[in-house]
């Protein structure tokens, strides 16, 4: 979702290191960029924990405050993209299936979802509460193919960074590796199906 259908990536940086300011700590430009991108939250703040010795008894604190500015930024920012609702809603009346997979919560996920105007498009969309392990291990992928009862060779998986890319090609699933969300509509989308198909 994040990087993909929306273009939320510096959300989710200005959120948690507001939350982190209050603490004297934050998360260079380019350490998110190359470490932390694509991560969950607790994720992140583990990774703080370990390499910078940021507090462990603030974790639950700081990612409450950090969810809370996410959502204050989503309601003032995220609004829906002609190309992203075209794409899905063709791709469905074309007959295929289409779920979300993200490393975010699942409040934050259906409420960008819905401000993005793409969720009624969706079979539906799984989250990091929704598995045990988040990317870039494949298991959110996995689940997410299982339900949608296919093969991972009759699946296409769109990412944008490393930890989801890494995830994508260990589920085995066929991917399209995206810079940006702009990189996101039906041409490219439809192009590399066919690209697989004709393999």
């Amino acid at each position: 979702m994040d990087g993909v259908l929306i273009d939320a990536k510096e959300w989710h940086y200005e959120s948690l290191n507001k939350a982190l300011s209050l603490f004297g700590s934050e998360i260079s430009r380019y350490d998110h960029l190359i470490t932390f991108d694509g991560l969950p939250t607790k994720k992140k703040l583990e990774m703080l924990s370990i390499e910078g010795g940021f507090p462990k008894k603030l974790h639950h604190f700081v990612n409450e405050l950090k969810q809370l500015y996410t959502m204050e930024i989503v309601y003032a920012k995220c609004k829906p993209t002609f190309q992203h609702q075209y794409a899905l809603a063709r791709l469905k009346k074309e007959g295929y299936k289409l779920a979300v997979c993200s490393n975010s919560i699942k409040k934050t996920i259906e409420i960008m979802l819905e401000k993005a105007g793409l969720i009624q498009y969706l079979d539906f969309f799984l989250s990091n509460q929704d598995v045990k392990n988040s990317k870039p291990d494949p298991e959110i992928y996995i689940s997410s193919i299982n339900r949608l009862n296919l093969l991972p060779s009759e699946c296409l998986i769109v990412e944008d960074n490393e930890n989801g890319i890494k995830a994508a090609l260990a589920s085995k699933a066929h991917l399209l590796r995206v810079e940006n969300t702009g990189d996101v509509h039906y041409q490219n989308i439809i192009n590399k199906i066919k690209e697989i198909e004709n393999a």
